[in-house]
């Protein structure tokens, strides 16, 4: 039995690209392999990446201005994890500084304080200090924090 992929018109995937990115801001990448996936031809794909750019649905800037709002809040993430994962997306190093501003100073530094004493006291069944140090640098760094902040507070925990 052969399987039949569906197939759209132009008009349609358009359509169907316009809800995916009004649903949620979305980066070219993303878009460029749905596409793909419609089995959508290289021509049809520049042609509805266009439209779409055109008609604002798709917008880099707005993309990483909110992917960078929305980790920072509700993953708790650190700058750095935040730009990987923006590189990873294939965002310009312009958007990715523009969107970096949307994360005020401030309630940065207050998150990095609260998620370090959360996971400490998540920590305070571990006997052996250097295990605890290595568990607590770990979490953070992973989280992309910046390295000097995670060992100036490991460094905190043992005086």
């Amino acid at each position: 039995m052969q399987y039949q992929h569906k197939t759209y018109s132009v008009t349609e995937a358009q359509a169907r690209l316009e809800n995916y990115c009004a649903y949620q801001e979305r980066c070219h990448k993303e878009v460029r392999q749905k596409l793909r996936d419609m089995n959508m031809i290289p021509d049809a794909i520049d042609l509805i990446i266009n439209h779409l750019l055109q008609e604002n649905y798709l917008n880099e800037t707005r993309f990483a201005q909110a992917f960078a709002r929305g980790k920072f809040r509700t993953k708790k993430w650190g700058k750095n994890r935040i730009i990987r994962e923006l590189k990873f997306r294939e965002i310009s190093a312009y958007n990715i500084k523009t969107a970096l501003k949307e994360i005020p100073e401030s309630e940065y530094t207050a998150t990095f304080h609260e998620l370090a004493d959360k996971r400490l006291k998540q920590l305070a069944s571990e006997e052996n200090l250097q295990k605890k140090k290595k568990k607590l640098a770990d979490y953070l760094l992973y989280r992309g924090w910046e390295s000097h902040w995670v060992y100036d507070k490991v460094r905190e925990l043992t005086n």
